[in-house]
């Protein structure tokens, strides 16, 4: 398989001995668009600026497109949208855009058109020739995601793409997203919004410590997270006191209104619940199975040591 990006026990540790990473291993697919996720400190920027050439790592190998990161091959044709960006305040949108379209190499009409075609899947065609200095977080956010596109690359990293964005502007930031995979090219997406992760992305992994935790799916994260357990959440008539006690034995929660959730090794084991509560002559307004979340997955899978849980109902 082609790799967009491929990393060998890559590893960094600063001065005073922080070790950042520690022996990351991955492999993103091309045309795919993949998911870092981890807590603060975890080591994600850091790896996103080692793949970039920001930061030289302290061992291991990682290659672009098939090409090692030390080579000034590995960056072109590659996008990027850091976090927390400040374009000069002086410029436009079609100045940050032509900017950064003339450092990828473009000049002249092939330049010029790139700039309104870039700035026009961001829906800021009518905003070009305003100064950045004017624009709201939101719309600075969206003129970064159309100047990382200029180009075309073959792979674009996008460090919190979404932050500031109002809700219409992130769905349509999700499309654009989705339209850059369909081209072929591959998306690397490094972002605390767990939401946004897992409506966009083919592939995550989990860094916690330096070190992948956790690799594959949204659906083999939330299934590695329960056991592969199932919850499925009802409405009821009144519980008898013995009914009650089988389904604590479930881990059973109440909730108002007759409704309670209880958790299951796997979908036929829902047949199970509805015949004893039926055997009981409890009547049964509603059933509906639920799946864990990747936010809730998440704080199940590195949360543990950090004080955090994870409510049937919720994250707490």
């Amino acid at each position: 398989m082609d790799y967009a990006i491929q990393t060998i026990n890559l590893s960094k540790t600063y001065k005073g001995g922080v070790q950042a990473l520690r022996g990351v291993n991955l492999e993103v697919p091309k045309g795919s668009c993949f998911g870092l996720l981890g807590p603060n400190g975890a080591g994600k920027s850091t790896l996103v600026k080692i793949l970039l050439s920001i930061v030289r790592p302290s061992g291991g190998a990682a290659t672009l497109r098939g090409v090692d990161i030390r080579k000034a091959a590995a960056r072109r044709r590659v996008g990027y949208l850091p976090e927390g960006h400040a374009f000069p305040a002086y410029l436009t949108a079609e100045g940050v855009c032509r900017y950064f379209g003339q450092l990828a190499g473009l000049s002249g009409a092939k330049l010029e058109r790139e700039v309104a075609d870039k700035l026009a899947l961001v829906g800021l065609s009518e905003w070009g020739e305003t100064k950045v200095k004017e624009f709201s977080k939101g719309m600075a956010q969206r003129v970064g995601v159309a100047q990382a596109l200029i180009g075309d690359p073959e792979l674009v990293f996008l460090d919190e793409p979404t932050d500031g964005v109002d809700p219409v502007a992130r769905q349509g930031l999700r499309s654009v997203i989705r339209e850059v995979t369909t081209t072929g090219s591959t998306v690397f997406i490094n972002s605390h919004l767990l939401a946004e992760i897992e409506v966009l992305c083919d592939d995550v992994a989990i860094l916690d410590k330096g070190r992948v935790v956790q690799r594959g799916s949204v659906s083999e994260l939330t299934s590695a997270a329960t056991g592969a357990g199932l919850r499925i959440r009802c409405r009821t008539g009144p519980l008898p006191d013995a009914v009650w006690d089988q389904l604590a034995a479930r881990e059973g929660e109440r909730e108002p209104d007759g409704w309670f959730r209880v958790t299951v090794q796997d979908e036929a084991e829902i047949s199970t619940i509805i015949d004893m509560l039926r055997a009981a002559e409890v009547m049964i307004y509603a059933v509906e199975p639920q799946r864990m979340g990747l936010e809730e997955a998440f704080i199940q899978l590195i949360g543990a040591d950090r004080g955090l849980q994870v409510s049937r109902g919720g994250t707490v």
